[in-house]
């Protein structure tokens, strides 16, 4: 049987950051960088200094793994036109944040951002997508790697690898579909729910640590209450976007509704109408028409 689990974003914010739980985001991040994870810590993030605002639309969680490797897992609900600008900005942040002047630059810490976002951020048909800075020749279309010294002293092959790596997973493209490990760890982040046929990293332990009926009475209250608000927030928003597109459209049908005004008036002009019967006949006034003549 099938159970209701607490949502991830709420786990973010009060399960998860316990080191006993670090083995389900271990799980997660396992899964989608393809790579094993193991977390020694988590660090300071926006969501320690969460305004009113950011307490439902947006939560994350900074963690360091046993690499030294800075790895930024962010839930965003708000539809947001400069996310893309944001997701720049925070994997620069992250870079220098965590940089000591006068050290070389060898230090920067590899930067991993993974984006959650339920909006319908950008233009695409996938649900997950990758991205890296690669470097490629404006003439001979080759790719530049690194050279021997760098591989051995960077211990990685791959330009790529040296800069912010940013993940986005949107959810409103995802359609349950569960084809591997990492797609059942994305119907848990968007259900809730962890099916008795799954067999990722760790996802069991998701099952069994977020079952929302192991939950104490004050931590049932306080997760209702963050739903009830989260619900809250989602319908304030979605009613700002409809009334926006509503009011567009209704604005576009008087704009079309004055420019074809404005067309009868300038073919009444070429026919040598006298003005007041055209400020008469149209009920512009005698100003405006003055303008369009």
């Amino acid at each position: 049987m099938e159970r209701q689990l607490i949502s991830f974003d709420w786990a973010l914010k009060h399960i998860l950051r316990a080191k006993e739980n670090f083995d389900i985001l271990e799980g997660f991040l396992s899964e989608l960088l393809g790579e094993e994870i193991v977390i020694l810590d988590l660090l300071e993030s926006e969501s320690n200094q969460e305004s009113e605002k950011d307490k439902f639309n947006r939560v994350d969680i900074l963690a360091k793994d046993e690499k030294e490797s800075l790895i930024l897992i962010e839930v965003q609900y708000e539809r947001e036109l400069d996310y893309f600008q944001r997701i720049a900005f925070g994997g620069a942040k992250l870079l220098t944040g965590y940089f000591k002047k006068g050290e070389p630059y060898g230090n920067l810490k590899k930067v991993v951002t993974v984006h959650i976002v339920y909006f319908d951020l950008g233009s695409g048909k996938d649900y997950l997508y990758k991205g890296t800075t690669r470097f490629e020749g404006i003439y001979q279309k080759d790719e530049l790697k690194l050279n021997p010294a760098q591989t051995a002293l960077f211990q990685t092959e791959q330009v790529e690898d040296i800069f912010p790596q940013h993940y986005l997973i949107r959810m409103d493209a995802y359609h349950d579909e569960v084809k591997n490990n990492l797609d059942e760890w994305v119907y848990f982040l968007k259900n809730s729910v962890v099916k008795e046929s799954f067999g990722a990293k760790n996802i069991k332990k998701a099952q069994e640590k977020l079952d929302v009926l192991r939950m104490n009475e004050k931590d049932r209250l306080s997760y209702e209450n963050y739903l009830e608000n989260l619900s809250y927030q989602k319908s304030v928003f979605e009613t700002a976007r409809f009334e926006g597109k509503l009011e567009g459209r209704i604005e576009g049908r008087e704009e079309g509704k004055l420019e074809a005004k404005y067309e009868t008036v300038r073919k009444m002009i070429k026919k040598n109408y006298d003005i007041q019967d055209i400020a008469d006949l149209t009920g512009l006034s005698i100003e405006e028409i003055k303008k369009l003549m």
